[in-house]
């Protein structure tokens, strides 16, 4: 009986995994394998969003492979340690994963294929898993990556995608092998009370019902804060309970505007992991720089924190805020204008921003926060490195009526739009009914400032 190790990472999924189903075409006996890696936590995975809906997909992961005769068996420790030692408890002959984008991932990968192969066993790992396109197969002339969206978007609409796979029957797994027990949401401290539930039951019910509900009306309400017409399918993407593949496929056969631009949206997620794959500093440092001396000091400091708080005195960046630490997710119009007033109107490092929504998205993916911040503070692709989103102006446009804002910033209940996108005009009696800030920064000044700073004419 020959045995496979089927590592899991991003890709917590039984449908269309072709590192699965190559280790069942290839060997008699499967061990599906996740490993809980201090060193992945201490890099800032560890958030309580993101450990509460990891411990949804194990679950439901387990349950699937149950269901098909087996079970995921989890270990604690170095990923590479831990494998090894499996592979030698099993004598499995070969490991199959899927391919890594982050420089920490890449190196995890090389770090176990080195240690495989000293004691004559293989690592298979799998392109096309996490995203729809690998990261580096499609490159322009004279570049080892595309810097600019648009004609990525181009070339990869005209690639053909790999065949969706089906999940396997029966996933048989040897006997008697030790796991630690599975991780609880209960257990985890600290979760955002309107975090959504995790797993891949969850992300296919959620995709069939996008599909035929609100796909068809996604090109006109993808910018509407309060209607909610989008997916909410990125933390199922995150953490692979979804397969981009299905989902670009699925959405080009449903047609339509809303699959066209469903599908670009897609497209943005591998557009901004084959730059990381390609420029893994950008996780870090700038992509482009242009010269920023962003603000620090007691100032600065405090109208960051107003700004987490959502309490900065604009109503719409104040809800975006709150939603995002009710639920540990943000609209992405949210996530644009709220980035935009950090970095351009109280120009702060767009690090720090990334960060907080690292600390609570529960798809905080490191190519999409990251590359997202950039393209937003001018220091990444975006081809206008200078605009700035004036919260106002996005506020009396994408929530016209006001039902937004009313949901996250209850103060402001009564007051209606126009007037609730800017309190301060009230008159003096009118205002003091309201216990709202006062703006943290008047946008012109603000405007100057970021100007200045990056020495704008």
């Amino acid at each position: 009986m020959n045995v496979a190790v089927v590592l899991y990472t991003s890709d917590l999924r039984l449908h269309d995994h072709p590192p699965l189903r190559a280790a069942l075409s290839s060997c008699d006996r499967v061990v599906p394998l996740f490993v809980r890696d201090p060193a992945v936590d201490a890099a800032g995975f560890a958030a309580p969003n993101r450990l509460a809906f990891l411990a949804d997909c194990l679950a439901d992961l387990d349950a699937a492979l149950r269901e098909r005769g087996g079970r995921l068996v989890l270990r604690s420790g170095d990923t590479v340690d831990e494998v090894c030692a499996l592979v030698r408890e099993q004598d499995a002959d070969e490991v199959h994963m899927a391919a890594g984008v982050s420089a920490y991932a890449r190196a995890r990968e090389e770090r176990l294929r080195t240690a495989l192969e000293a004691e004559g066993r293989r690592l298979y790992a799998h392109e096309a898993v996490v995203t729809a396109a690998a990261p580096g197969s499609l490159v322009p002339a004279g570049s080892d990556h595309f810097a600019v969206f648009t004609p990525y978007f181009r070339r990869w609409a005209d690639v053909p995608l790999r065949r969706v796979l089906t999940a396997p029957r029966s996933v048989p797994v040897p006997d008697g092998i030790g796991s630690d027990p599975l991780p609880r949401r209960q257990a985890v401290a600290g979760v955002s009370p309107g975090l959504a539930r995790g797993g891949e039951r969850e992300a296919r019910t959620l995709l069939s019902r996008w599909l035929h509900g609100g796909l068809a009306r996604y090109e006109d309400l993808h910018d509407d804060l309060a209607g909610d017409a989008t997916s909410r399918l990125s933390p199922h993407l995150h953490f692979g309970t979804l397969s981009a593949t299905e989902a670009v496929q699925r959405a080009r056969a449903a047609g339509g505007p809303g699959g066209e631009a469903f599908v670009r949206q897609l497209c943005w997620r591998d557009f901004h992991h084959q730059v990381l794959a390609a420029r893994p500093e950008a996780a870090a440092r700038d992509y482009r720089g242009r010269g920023d001396q962003w603000r620090t000091g007691t100032a600065a400091e405090e109208e960051t924190e107003a700004w987490k708080e959502g309490r900065t005195g604009y109503p719409v960046v104040d809800a975006a805020m709150r939603q995002l630490r009710h639920e540990g997710w943000m609209h992405n119009r949210g996530r644009l204008l709220t980035a935009s007033f950090l970095t351009k109107t109280l120009y702060v490092d767009w690090r720090v921003g990334a960060r907080h929504f690292l600390d609570l998205l529960v798809d905080g993916d490191l190519a999409n926060n990251q590359l997202n911040w950039q393209w937003v503070a001018g220091t990444g692709t975006d081809t206008r490195p200078n605009r700035v989103l004036n919260p106002v102006r996005q506020g009396l446009r994408f929530d016209p009526e006001g039902h937004y804002v009313h949901r996250w910033v209850p103060e402001l209940a009564g007051l209606d739009a126009p007037r609730l996108h800017e309190p301060w005009r009230l008159p003096g009696l009118e205002r003091a009914r309201y216990d709202y800030p006062d703006p943290v920064v008047e946008l012109a000044d603000g405007l100057d400032r970021f100007r200045r700073g990056r020495g704008v004419e």
